[in-house]
């Protein structure tokens, strides 16, 4: 895995918290907690995308914050956990992971997707 997709995990990490923040943001402090995430989470990336193709980068950032914002409604917010839930995130997962295996990285700048 390469810097460009390691980007990729931190933005989807990211997007976890701005998710969150703007589910239970209360006051002015969450808030500014929940914009810095949304930059760092877009502007990670809008980067990633600069060298990899932009719809595996999406798919991917897309996947991994679905799956770690599902995770987090489990742990954190007390969700009921479901296996039919759990399955399909898995299912996409699956995808996502399969995406990233048949796209071919390029470390040009402005390759077309």
């Amino acid at each position: 895995m390469n810097t460009e997709w390691i980007k990729v995990v931190i933005a989807a990490f990211f997007e976890v918290f701005w998710v969150i923040g703007l589910k239970h943001a209360d006051n002015l402090w969450a808030w500014i907690g929940t914009m810095i995430a949304i930059i760092i989470s877009f502007y990670l990336m809008i980067m990633a995308g600069k060298k990899l193709p932009v719809g595996t980068v999406y798919a991917v950032f897309v996947g991994l914050g679905t799956a770690g914002t599902v995770f987090s409604d489990f742990v954190f917010f007390g969700e009921p956990f479901q296996i039919a839930k759990v399955f399909l995130i898995l299912v996409l997962l699956a995808g996502v992971i399969g995406l990233k295996l048949v796209t071919k990285d390029t470390d040009k700048e402005g390759v077309e997707s």
